[in-house]
């Protein structure tokens, strides 16, 4: 996993902590209703308790009531990284004040400062504004209310379900010349750049549905069955145009939005030819995930035994019945899977 894969799933997961429904939402909406203000560490670590002073020890069961009660006093509340026990309150945090800081508020700031030099979530709540916010290595991410969280995973949602069609069309269109045998490298770009653009809204919408907890199960049930439709298609490729030791969708996702949309950028990224018009000839496994109950070794074997996907296509049911762990049945299977696909491309 990336470095950038790796701190998005931690910010998603501090995001989850603070959805609705959760205790620790609860009680921060508490704080909220009650018109005080609070300063909340999730986790520890050496670094923090370099900069602690004064407070007492508590390790009491978090409840959002104590977390209310103790967010009247002055100070921080140290909590256990899985929110499950309250360690200290009414601490006095001191940062190193030579850390750079955006906010003004002292509260604000300090929680900046602790969560940049700790690398520790810190959660702050405006007795002023009413606000939650969340500082994750001193950058701040508002925590909104549950019906604006809503609103935008909406919109996500209606976005994500656009580009899946979209994908879906690249997608016909690229078995159709598989079957044809005129795929080229511009092909192969177009399916990479549309699959990209799905799994970064995938991977935004998941966020909402994250702060939503409770709120969001029906986006959450959506969001599955999309993730479903398309979560092998970036090994499928690899196997039909890639290598065992290249992984092109995790070199995709280091990309810029941008580079994206760049064409050459992205057959460099792939691994192919910057050539776009270079042809490239599919050894069979995405269409052979289509047939239905076939194991992935089998699918194996009938590449190995038939070179790719135009001999697959020509194999006769005795070839194919040469093949270990095909049998008359599977055969026959086989065979009318890929006449449907090519009968599907001469209608295209």
């Amino acid at each position: 996993m990336t470095d950038r894969s790796n701190d998005e799933a931690r910010l998603r997961r501090y995001r989850a902590q603070l959805a609705t429904g959760t205790r620790l939402r609860e009680g921060l909406d508490r704080i909220v209703s009650g018109g005080t203000g609070a300063l909340v560490v999730l986790g520890g670590n050496r670094v923090l308790d370099s900069i602690c002073t004064g407070g007492f020890a508590l390790d009491a069961p978090f409840t959002a009531t104590n977390l209310r009660e103790l967010a009247k006093m002055d100070g921080a509340i140290l909590c256990s990284a899985d929110v499950e026990r309250i360690h200290s309150a009414g601490i006095h945090l001191m940062p190193d004040p030579t850390l750079p800081a955006v906010e003004t508020g002292t509260r604000h700031r300090t929680a900046e400062r602790v969560a940049r030099q700790t690398h520790l979530p810190v959660v702050a709540v405006s007795a002023s504004m009413g606000s939650i916010s969340l500082y994750v290595e001193g950058r701040r991410y508002p925590v909104d209310p549950p019906a604006a969280i809503l609103v935008r995973a909406n919109q996500a949602m209606q976005t994500l379900q656009r580009y899946q069609e979209r994908l879906q069309q690249v997608l016909d269109r690229l078995s159709m010349l598989e079957i044809q045998d005129q795929v080229t490298v511009r092909d192969l770009v177009v399916v990479a750049q549309r699959w990209e653009r799905v799994r970064r809204l995938e991977e935004e919408t998941a966020g909402y549905v994250a702060e939503l907890g409770s709120d969001g199960r029906l986006l959450e049930l959506q969001l599955l069955e999309i993730i479903v439709d398309t979560e092998r298609l970036p090994e499928l490729l690899n196997c039909d145009y890639g290598d065992d030791e290249s992984d092109g969708a995790k070199a995709l996702e280091e990309l810029l939005d941008e580079e994206l949309v760049d064409p050459v950028t992205v057959a460099r990224t792939l691994g192919f030819p910057e050539v776009l018009e270079t042809r490239l000839r599919p050894l069979g496994y995405r269409q052979l995930a289509q047939v239905p109950r076939l194991p992935v070794t089998i699918a194996a074997r009938l590449v190995e035994a038939f070179g790719d996907l135009q001999g697959l296509m020509g194999a006769t049911h005795a070839e194919l019945l040469a093949v270990e762990g095909v049998g008359s049945g599977r055969a026959r299977t086989i065979r009318d899977a890929l006449t449907r696909a090519a009968e599907a491309s001469l209608n295209e």
